[in-house]
C-alpha cells in the first residue's frame, strides 16, 4: 500500500483535495436537502465539465477540469426578488418551498455552516480511526531503551549501531536523555564524534560523523527515538480525535494571527503548488501519513471557510448573524460593498501565495513536477 501511494507521486494531491471538497460541499448538500432546498448543481473543480450524471432529483453531479475546489449550486440562491435566475419567471409557492433563499434564517445558517463543520467531523473520523486501529506512538526513555530504529545508509548505520543500543556518551559527555542526543548531535557542527555506547552489557566505542540535512536544517546521525505503539478503545480514540483536531485549530489561527500582526513572514503562506508538494513528500512515508496530513489540511479548509471574510461561507453567516440581531438583513448596497471588498482581499491574498508557489514552483526539479 505504501509503495503505491508513494509510486503515484503528486497524483496523491489530486486525490487529496477531490476527497476534502467532496467531504465540504457534501456537508452543505446534505443539510440543504434535508431543509428541503433543491439541488441544481453538485460540483468537483472548477471549469468546463469533464464527465458527469443527472440523478433522479434533477441535480447534476460532475467532474470538472480544474481540481482546486467545488460548489454546490442551490435553487433560488440570491433570488429574494421572487423570480427565477435564468428565466426571470416568477416563482410560484412550489418553487418558493424548495428555494434557499426562501428558507428561513435558520435554515440557510445551518446549510452554510455544514460545509465547514462536515471537514472537523472528517477530520475527527479519521483521527479516531487511526488511533483505535493503528494507534499512537509514545516515546519511551532513550536512557532504558536504547535508540529506535536506524535510518538506512545514515551516519548511525555506517557506523554500526544498532537498535536498543544505548548511548552512554558523546565526546565524554554523558547523555541521559534524548534532547541531550540530539543537542549533541545538532551542535556538532559535522565533525566527527566518538561515542561510547552499552549493548546489552558490553561497552563499544563508534564513530561517526553527523550529515546535515537540508530538509530539517540540522546536522543528523539517523537515529529515531524509541517509542511504542498504544492504541485506544473507541471512545478514548474519539476523544483524543477531538481534543487533537482542537489543538491543530488553535495552532491554525494562532499562525494566521502572526501573520496579520507582523509575527510571522508571508513567506510561509503557501497555495495549491505548496499543498501538492507537501502532499508528495508525506505520501512518500506512507499512506498513514497521507491519511493524517489529509485530517489536517480538512481541519484547515473548515477553518478558512469560517473565517469572516465575505465570499467564503464565515462572511455569509456574519451577515445572517447581522440579520438576526437587526431583525432585518444589510441593504443590497452594503452588502455588495462588503463582497466587493471580500473579493479584493481574496484576490490579494491569491496573489501572495501564488507569489509563493511560484517561488516553490522554481526550487523544485523540473522532472519532479510531473505526474
Amino acid at each position: 500500500m505504501d509503495s503505491l501511494i508513494g509510486g503515484i507521486g503528486y497524483f496523491n494531491a489530486v486525490i487529496v483535495f477531490c476527497v476534502l471538497v467532496f467531504v465540504h460541499e457534501m456537508g452543505h448538500y446534505l443539510v440543504a436537502r434535508w431543509c428541503g432546498v433543491r439541488i441544481e448543481v453538485f460540483s468537483i473543480g472548477f471549469g468546463k465539465e469533464l464527465f458527469g450524471w443527472t440523478d433522479s432529483h434533477g441535480t447534476r453531479w460532475k467532474f470538472s477540469i480544474v481540481p482546486l475546489g467545488g460548489y454546490v449550486r442551490m435553487f433560488g440562491e440570491n433570488s429574494m426578488e421572487s423570480v427565477q435566475g435564468e428565466t426571470g419567471a416568477a416563482m410560484t409557492e412550489e418553487d418558493e418551498s424548495v428555494s434557499f433563499d426562501h428558507k428561513s434564517l435558520g435554515q440557510r445558517f445551518a446549510i452554510v455552516l455544514a460545509g465547514p463543520m462536515a471537514n472537523f467531523i472528517f477530520a475527527i473520523a479519521v483521527l479516531a480511526l487511526l488511533f483505535g486501529a493503528a494507534g499512537v506512538r509514545e516515546s519511551r526513555d532513550v536512557a532504558t531503551y536504547g535508540i529506535g530504529a536506524i535510518v538506512a545508509d545514515s551516519p548511525a548505520e555506517q557506523a554500526g549501531l544498532m537498535e536498543g543500543d544505548r548511548i552512554l556518551s558523546i565526546d565524554g559527555r554523558e547523555i541521559p536523555d534524548w534532547s541531550s542526543l540530539v543537542e549533541a548531535v545538532q551542535t556538532s557542527d559535522g565533525r566527527e564524534l566518538l561515542l561510547k555506547v552499552d549493548r546489552d552489557g558490553l561497552v563499544l566505542t563508534k564513530r561517526l560523523q553527523p550529515s546535515f540535512s537540508e530538509a530539517a536544517s540540522a546536522y543528523l546521525i539517523g537515529v529515531h527515538a524509541p517509542f511504542q505503539v498504544v492504541t485506544f478503545g473507541p471512545i478514548d480514540s474519539v476523544g483524543m480525535a477531538v481534543e487533537r483536531t482542537w489543538d491543530y485549530s488553535v495552532l491554525t489561527l494562532s499562525a494566521i494571527g502572526e501573520i496579520i500582526t507582523g509575527n510571522r513572514s508571508l513567506d510561509d503562506m503557501g497555495g495549491p503548488v505548496k499543498i501538492v508538494d507537501m502532499s508528495n513528500q508525506v505520501a512518500q512515508r506512507g499512506a498513514l501519513d497521507l491519511i493524517v496530513f489529509m485530517a489536517v489540511l480538512s481541519i484547515n479548509l473548515g477553518l478558512l471557510n469560517l473565517l469572516p471574510i465575505p465570499m467564503l461561507d464565515g462572511g455569509h453567516l456574519m451577515f445572517y448573524t447581522i440579520e438576526a440581531v437587526r431583525g432585518k438583513p444589510l441593504n443590497e448596497r452594503m452588502q455588495e460593498y462588503l463582497l466587493r471588498a471580500g473579493l479584493a482581499l481574496l484576490l490579494g491574498v491569491m496573489v501572495l501565495v501564488t507569489l509563493n508557489d511560484l517561488k516553490l514552483w522554481a526550487s523544485l526539479d523540473s522532472d519532479a513536477v510531473m505526474f
